[in-house]
């Protein structure tokens, strides 16, 4: 890898850092286009309705570890936290993913 291609990496992680801290700033309070349609076509604009319909499809019993992307109890610091967590893990894997296709090029080509 070159010097130049190193900086261009660490620039991209240092943006999707920033963005990811920034993020619960900036974002809007209110329900983006996906929630707001949803409860408009499943809880017919209520936001109850809609939940408890919700609820009782969920058969999986699923928890995400960060719902709406926060830590409870922690309020913005959670949220960015979370996102933060979230964003430096995604630049791991998709850094050991490249890493391993790398050697396995170089390898074919030996």
């Amino acid at each position: 890898m070159t010097p130049e291609n190193i900086k261009i990496i660490l620039a991209g992680a240092a943006i999707a850092i920033l963005l990811s801290i920034l993020a619960p700033f900036l974002a809007s309070s209110n329900p983006d286009g996906l929630d707001k349609n949803l409860i408009t076509l499943v809880g017919g604009g209520s936001e109850e309705k809609a939940e408890e319909i919700i609820g009782e499809k969920d058969q999986v019993g699923y928890e995400p570890p960060f719902p709406d992307y926060s830590i409870e109890g922690m309020d913005k610091a959670g949220e960015v936290l979370s996102i933060l967590i979230g964003t430096v893990i995604l630049l791991v894997l998709g850094f050991g993913v490249s890493s391993i296709l790398k050697k396995k090029k170089e390898s074919r080509q030996a």
